[in-house]
């Protein structure tokens, strides 16, 4: 089978092109930088990027299904960015699946696109999307999401997976985050209260991926709908954050501040970071400090029931694997006499 993986030198992108190549499939890639050591394990790797039509039509060309994770993820900017990339280039994967024939698509979402800032513990996929967003990257997934749902048809079977909070060996966004700002001295817990909270190991989230992929049949109930993932392990926030960071062998976050005061502080670095031609993320926004101050896990019976999904790999056994890799393979080992070469790259 001929498969194109859209953001597949990322993260989750990658763990499933691992994937599909054990079992034998023909992989391509769609991405903007170049992966040699993808190339060197027989993926084909178009480089372009999802505003280019005409470059999406052409990865799509040959292909019988689409796995899209590509998408801007950021805690802030302009709007219109995040519209370009999550929404309009969703669109034109929709539309290139169309023209190419592409007959499976499979959208990577986030349980973000119905979070309104409160407490969400044991929610279902029948939960409605917040009449108002938080920030621009959940506003624009669910809009993506609502375009990928509503494409389904007898010509193009479609499924949206929702991964909560993805972690593991390879990191390049929670992990390394985390580990650095352990390392400045700048984590902080927010407000109070230690809420519990879904996460999912990577290997999990690709399988969930391929499962789906695998049951988007003629007349299948999964097409059209989004689904929930995570290791169904929910955990109080600061108890996984502080598990990561014993990984890294790190102190634990014992420090605190009240969520209104974060939220205080998120509005000024939103302002600011519009002013300004700043790069990175900001330090603190209204989004990330309501994200870090409320429970948000999910009930992934559907996806157990209708995708066969069963997370293989326990948190405890995923920090275990994480601690390996942070030790052994991970750009971000810190430096030390027996290492004086090993810079930390953030």
């Amino acid at each position: 089978m001929n498969v194109l993986v859209t953001g597949g030198g990322g993260f989750l992108g990658r763990a499933i092109v691992d994937r599909l190549l054990a079992r034998g499939d023909a992989v391509r890639v769609f991405a903007r930088s170049a992966y040699p050591a993808l190339e060197a394990a027989g993926v084909d790797v178009v480089r372009g990027d999802l505003s280019d039509t005409a470059a999406v039509r052409a990865a799509c060309d040959g292909c019988s299904l689409v796995f899209h994770t590509a998408a801007r993820v950021a805690l802030a900017g302009r709007y219109r960015e995040f519209h370009d990339t999550n929404v309009l280039g969703t669109q034109h994967v929709i539309d290139a699946c169309r023209t190419a024939g592409v007959r499976r698509l499979v959208f990577t979402s986030s349980p973000s696109v119905i979070f309104d800032g409160t407490d969400m513990e044991g929610v279902r996929e029948s939960a409605p999307y917040p009449s108002h967003c938080l920030a621009s990257y959940p506003q624009t997934k669910a809009e993506a999401e609502r375009l990928v749902r509503a494409a389904s048809d007898y010509q193009l079977h479609t499924v949206a997976l929702r991964p909560h909070l993805i972690w593991g060996p390879r990191d390049s966004h929670l992990v390394p985050k985390l580990i650095a700002a352990a390392r400045a001295g700048r984590l902080r817990r927010i407000g109070g209260a230690n809420k519990r909270v879904d996460s999912t190991y990577i290997d999990n989230a690709a399988d969930a991926h391929v499962l789906a992929a695998d049951r988007l049949r003629d007349g299948s109930l999964v097409t059209g709908r989004a689904y929930f993932i995570s290791n169904g392990e929910p955990m109080p926030l600061w108890d996984l954050v502080n598990a990561i960071l014993a990984a890294a062998d790190l102190p634990p976050v014992t420090r605190s501040i009240p969520r209104p005061l974060a939220r205080l502080a998120g509005a000024g670095f939103e302002l600011l970071y519009g002013l300004l031609p700043l790069h990175g993320d900001p330090p603190m926004t209204r989004f990330l400090a309501d994200e870090l101050s409320t429970a948000h896990w999910f009930d992934i019976t559907a996806a157990r029931r209708d995708l066969g999904y069963e997370p293989r790999i326990s948190i405890a056994e995923g920090l275990e694997r994480l601690r390996d890799w942070l030790r052994t393979e991970s750009p971000l080992r810190p430096r030390t006499p027996d290492n004086p070469r090993q810079a930390v790259r953030m």
